[in-house]
């Protein structure tokens, strides 16, 4: 009976020599493919990747947030503590303080340093020191930029609305082309067109008054940081 069983076996894999090894075979041709469908998953996974870092592309979820959404407090921020109100309050006032002080000192030339665009220099350095406005290279690149602009549009097209909205328009293209966004500085153009007193100055208009109380601001927004650190309540 078992010689029987070992002849039977033997004659049906001579018939069907294939099929003992069809499972691992056919398994076997898997895994290239598999492996194929894994690799070029991952390389195009690589690829929008690589292009979501080229283009900046970001996913949002305010994609689909109503138009007012924008008119509400940023959500997620905490309210500020005292000492975040009290420091950057303190330091706009005795910017405003030396500034007013060496309009005294400057009085009898006719110059005066206090002009309208350091009050908002002043909000963007002590109230938000870490956003683009703030940094330095934009803050100086747009205001003495912008300033340039302001005297040249003066002198080609004289007062009136025509060289303002050529100022205006050209600032913001300087902005935007230098990357120096620095709000402050737009104004720069309209305050020497429209301010008589100012015309003197002729292309130190560019230095003076806006990029020296720059440096002066920036002295004193190191003091506010500085206490805004170390000295919270």
């Amino acid at each position: 009976m078992g010689m029987q069983l070992m002849r039977s076996s033997s004659y049906h894999r001579h018939l069907h020599p294939h099929r003992a090894s069809t499972t691992p075979a056919f398994s076997a041709s898997l895994h290239p493919i598999s492996s194929s469908i894994v690799l070029q998953s991952t390389r195009s996974t690589g690829s929008i990747k690589r292009r979501i870092q080229k283009h900046g592309i970001v996913a949002s979820s305010n994609l689909a947030a109503p138009p007012w959404e924008s008119w509400n407090p940023e959500k997620g921020s905490a309210s500020p503590s005292l000492s975040d109100v009290v420091w950057p309050s303190a330091g706009a006032f005795a910017a405003m303080a030396i500034l007013g002080r060496v309009d005294q000192i400057l009085a009898p030339k006719g110059v005066s340093m206090t002009i309208a665009p350091l009050g908002a220099v002043c909000a963007v350095l002590f109230a938000t020191p870490s956003s683009p406005a703030a940094r330095k290279y934009n803050m100086f690149m747009a205001q003495i930029g912008c300033a340039a602009i302001g005297v040249l549009a003066f002198s080609i097209l004289g007062p009136g609305w025509l060289a303002r909205s050529f100022a205006l328009a050209a600032s913001i293209a300087f902005m935007t082309y230098t990357r120096s966004p620095h709000p402050p500085a737009a104004s720069l153009p309209i305050l020497f067109i429209d301010g008589a007193k100012l015309h003197h100055l002729n292309f130190w208009y560019a230095l003076f008054p806006g990029a020296a109380g720059c440096l002066l601001l920036c002295l004193i927004q190191e003091m506010v940081l500085y206490l805004k650190e170390n000295f919270k309540f």
